[in-house]
């Protein structure tokens, strides 16, 4: 049952305080001496022995030192004597080393510094300034094209009038011989 007053719990009690938590494993953990005396470096394995791939061109030169000229002959010498490369003809450096330049230096490049006699100046807030003027400029003349109002063919004519015809008096046909 509840008790009284108080609020039903819905969760699991704490253990006591002579609890430790996490993992204790026996042959690693040696508590705080071992912590504070001992650096946890990792071994090197040596179990594991790189097994070299085949020197297919030591064995073919081999094969025909022996004599062998047909396939067959060649796969039963390649079985019976099987020559692996050698570590250092293995290695990459060894068949391709890195071209570098002599006056290489690796890593990101630093940033050039900040010339302080420019700062003095501000010139800097000039160069700004500048800028800005220059963007206030292009604005302005881009508003001064839209507000301009559009030609019409009414304007147009009142600018430039059409210049009046000249007078042609006209005649019947048959009083032109006249």
């Amino acid at each position: 049952q509840a008790e009284l007053g108080k609020p039903q719990r819905n969760c699991y009690t704490l253990p006591g305080f002579d609890f430790s938590y996490g993992l204790y494993i026996e042959r690693t953990d040696g508590g705080v001496p071992e912590a504070i005396s001992h650096w946890n470096t990792m071994k090197p394995r040596t179990g594991l022995i790189q097994n070299m791939p085949r020197d297919f061109i030591a064995m073919n030169r081999g094969a025909l030192k022996a004599g062998y000229t047909t396939a067959r002959e060649f796969n039963l010498y390649c079985k019976a004597k099987d020559i692996r490369r050698k570590d250092d003809e293995y290695s990459r450096f060894k068949r391709s080393p890195p071209k570098v330049p002599v006056d290489m230096t690796y890593g990101i490049p630093a940033r050039p510094s900040t010339p302080l006699f420019d700062l003095l100046q501000h010139k800097y807030k000039e160069l700004w300034m500048e800028q800005q003027r220059a963007l206030t400029a292009a604005h302005r003349m881009e508003k001064r094209k839209k507000d301009r109002a559009r030609e019409t063919r009414t304007t147009f004519l009142r600018k430039h009038p059409v210049p009046a015809k000249e007078e042609s008096f006209w005649h019947l046909p048959h009083l032109e011989k006249v």
